[in-house]
């Protein structure tokens, strides 16, 4: 199965609008009890979050996973940090990949694979305002490309 396929859950459409994706990897989620049970009823927001690398640990900062209504004591900070799951080849191989200016790792979506949370990471490039004009362009002339040749076959 490729990257990012299986049951999705959340997805983060702003991160492509935003930033130019490089590359992409997949990881695993450090979740409690409660947690995946949100996540299984597509209760997670990616809108601002990010990852970062540090001592050589990937952390998953700044997504939010609603409580479990059913979880009383045991649900955890909606917001709070979680860790993800990758092999030190992985993390150093991130680690070289963001030294680059302007290199951040952005979730593109979160989904379940064979029962595991899993999260696709984008290194990603900030776009510039024109980039973004750029983008919508080349987007609407394919659309209007696709239109005519469409109605051609007809």
């Amino acid at each position: 199965m490729p990257k990012g396929e299986g049951n999705v859950v959340a997805q983060n459409k702003k991160a492509r609008h935003d930033y130019s994706i490089v590359d992409t990897i997949e990881a695993g989620i450090v979740l409690t009890g409660t947690e995946i049970k949100s996540v299984r009823a597509a209760r997670v927001q990616l809108k601002d979050g990010y990852a970062q690398i540090k001592n050589g640990e990937a952390w998953l900062i700044n997504v939010h996973i609603a409580p479990f209504e059913q979880g009383n004591i045991w649900n955890q900070d909606p917001d709070r940090t979680r860790k993800l799951l990758l092999k030190k080849k992985q993390i150093t191989k991130l680690q070289n990949d963001l030294k680059g200016t302007g290199m951040t790792l952005v979730p593109l979506k979160v989904y379940l694979k064979n029962g595991f949370a899993k999260v696709l990471l984008g290194i990603a490039k900030g776009k510039h305002d024109y980039d973004k004009r750029e983008s919508i362009k080349r987007r609407e002339q394919e659309r209007d490309i696709n239109r005519i040749i469409k109605s051609v076959n007809r």
